[in-house]
Formats: C-alpha cells, sequence, structure tokens
C-alpha cells in the first residue's frame, strides 16, 4: 500500500543532471530549501498520458502558482537525464524544473516506487503530486491503487484548487487564419491588446475550408476559440471582448 508522507520531510537525494555537456550534482536541500515547491511524479518521460496531460497543464498553470507563493514546480520520473533532458526539449516545459531520478532513490524514499515490470518498464514512480514547504511534505495527492495508469487526483487543477482555491486560470485561445488577412490581424491583435496569450493556427489554402467548416461550421477566416467556445471573426471577437 502507498503510503501517505504529510508532515514528514523529502528524501536527502543527490540528483546527476547533464547540463551544457557537463555534470553537475542537484541536491535535495538545493530544490526544497526554504522554498515552497509543487512535484509531480509520472511513470516515464515520453508516455502518453504524461505528455499529452500532466506535463503541457503544469507548465500552462505555472505563472499561476507563481502568483500564488509557489517558487518553482518540479517534475520528477525514474528516468536518466539524457531522456529527460530530450523530453523535456519536445515538450511544453519551459516553466518546470526536470528531476532525473534515474536510480530510483527519491521516488524508493517516497515510498514510491512501484513495478511496472509487466510493461517493460522495471521499477517506476507511481503517479502522484505533493505541496512541499522548506523540505516538508505539506500535501499529497496520490493516485488510487487499481489498474493500468491512473490519472484523477494529481493533476495540476487539483494542485491548483489546493493552494489557492480563488485562482483565477488564463484563459485558453486560438485562432484559425490564414497567411495576409487583414481581418485575422485585426482578431490577433484585439486578443494581444485584451491581454490573452493566443495560438495562431494560420492554415493553408487547400485545406482551410474544410478545417474551419468541420471545426467552427463557418468557411471564413478567422475563427476565434477561447476556452473551448466559438467566438467567431474579428467583429464578434470585438462584441465579445466589448462585452
Amino acid at each position: 500500500m502507498l503510503k501517505n508522507h504529510e508532515g514528514q520531510r523529502v528524501p536527502n537525494v543527490t540528483f546527476r543532471v547533464r547540463e551544457n555537456n557537463e555534470w553537475k550534482n542537484v541536491t535535495t536541500d538545493e530544490l526544497f530549501k526554504g522554498r515552497t515547491v509543487v512535484l509531480f511524479s509520472l511513470p516515464g518521460a515520453f508516455t502518453p498520458t504524461c505528455s499529452s496531460t500532466h506535463l503541457p497543464r503544469y507548465n500552462e498553470l505555472a505563472s499561476v502558482f507563481k502568483q500564488h507563493g509557489v517558487d518553482a514546480i518540479l517534475c520528477v520520473s525514474v528516468n536518466d537525464t539524457f531522456v529527460m533532458n530530450e523530453w523535456a526539449r519536445d515538450q511544453e516545459s519551459q516553466n518546470i524544473v526536470m528531476i532525473p531520478d534515474g536510480n530510483g532513490e527519491f521516488t524508493d524514499g517516497m515510498g514510491m516506487l512501484v513495478d511496472k515490470a509487466d510493461l517493460g518498464f522495471g521499477k517506476r514512480s507511481w503517479r502522484y503530486s505533493m505541496l512541499v514547504k522548506d523540505g516538508v511534505v505539506d500535501k499529497m495527492f496520490i493516485e488510487p491503487e487499481k489498474e493500468g495508469d491512473p490519472f484523477e487526483v494529481s493533476d495540476a487543477d487539483t494542485m491548483l484548487a489546493y493552494v489557492a482555491p480563488q485562482a483565477k486560470k488564463p484563459d485558453q485561445a486560438v485562432v484559425f487564419s490564414k497567411v495576409g488577412c487583414p481581418f485575422c490581424a485585426k482578431a490577433k491583435q484585439l486578443l494581444a491588446d485584451h491581454g490573452y496569450d493566443f495560438i495562431d493556427l494560420p492554415l493553408e489554402h487547400k485545406v482551410r475550408g474544410k478545417v474551419l467548416g468541420a471545426v467552427s461550421g463557418k468557411m471564413t477566416a478567422p475563427q476565434v476559440f477561447i476556452n473551448g467556445q466559438l467566438i467567431g471573426g474579428s467583429e464578434e471577437l470585438a462584441q465579445y471582448l466589448a462585452a
């Protein structure tokens, strides 16, 4: 049975990290002493849930965590530093400190080292997250012990709800656009003026109509979505923002 370590100190471990083609030792004291840290741990770099949801959402919410007193967000996995470095380059991870627990010492010390030999993984970390204050575990969210790879409570939104229940999460905005379109430029400027960190997806003319028709029911660019809601073109966006 996995054990909750709330109220206890994190294990004293030295991680071997490769930076700028040189080896570096990083201790748990350096990571946790005198700091408020969110840590999430997962079964492996490049694995589906870890790459599609777990890591990118913590990265996306990092600025909100920082606004509410979190000094750093750490991602721990029982992988070597080369694998973690490559995964970081492949992912949205610029706001995350990637920690390679290659020997599993930290994970074992947390009581989270599990056998995934049936998948050919060997010993790996169970999925969990925790809030650590000055090296002492304040709160842990441990995934339920059941078959597969449950992902129900160690996510970034659950942790943020604990750290700052009233925190405002960043809006997610995307613009489906076409190159040289003045209405698209207007929509993007409106979003920028209102502080949206949006994604611009310019579409090639060969597929633009089919893509826009499929996702919005309209054939013209731009088409703006905010938090999963279709806003529409530049005029509809202006009305939405004015309201």
